[in-house]
């Protein structure tokens, strides 16, 4: 064993730090003249300058795809599907409606429902606080 074997452990090798003489030459990978060949040379993007005079881009940085969150949709049900599935005095929960297939799951949650109130209802059912009902299913179901 020699000292041209050894080598350091994974993760500890240190970076290679660029324009300070050497072998790569030249600039030593710094570009021109100027304020770009300076040491700590950080400018200000052009970007900023271009959204910031735009009032439909403001606010959503250079790529509004990777900023903006996609809204989930909402999974709604209507009184149809509940009069067709449910029983009489039966209580609607989410993990009933998910087992019924009137609800899929969205990337392995629960979306946000809602009660729509197409169609009748007859029967007599029991809906947690945790479901959200338009107003007229609010009445068609306490009409019920």
């Amino acid at each position: 064993m020699d000292l041209s074997s050894l080598s350091r452990p994974v993760g500890l090798t240190k970076a290679r730090r660029v324009g300070r003489g050497g072998k790569r030459g030249k600039t030593s990978g710094r570009g021109g003249k100027g304020q770009t060949a300076r040491a700590g040379n950080k400018r200000r993007p052009e970007w900023r300058d271009i959204i910031k005079r735009m009032p439909k881009r403001r606010g959503f940085g250079k790529n509004r795809s990777r900023t903006v969150r996609p809204m989930t949709p909402i999974a709604t049900i209507t009184l149809d599907a509940l009069e067709k599935h449910y029983a009489s005095g039966e209580t609607v929960t989410v993990k009933s409606l998910i087992e019924k297939g009137l609800v899929r799951r969205v990337s392995g949650g629960v979306p946000p429902m809602k009660i729509l109130a197409r169609g009748t209802l007859t029967k007599k059912l029991i809906i947690p606080k945790g479901i959200a009902l338009s107003k007229e299913a609010q009445a068609k179901i306490t009409g019920a």
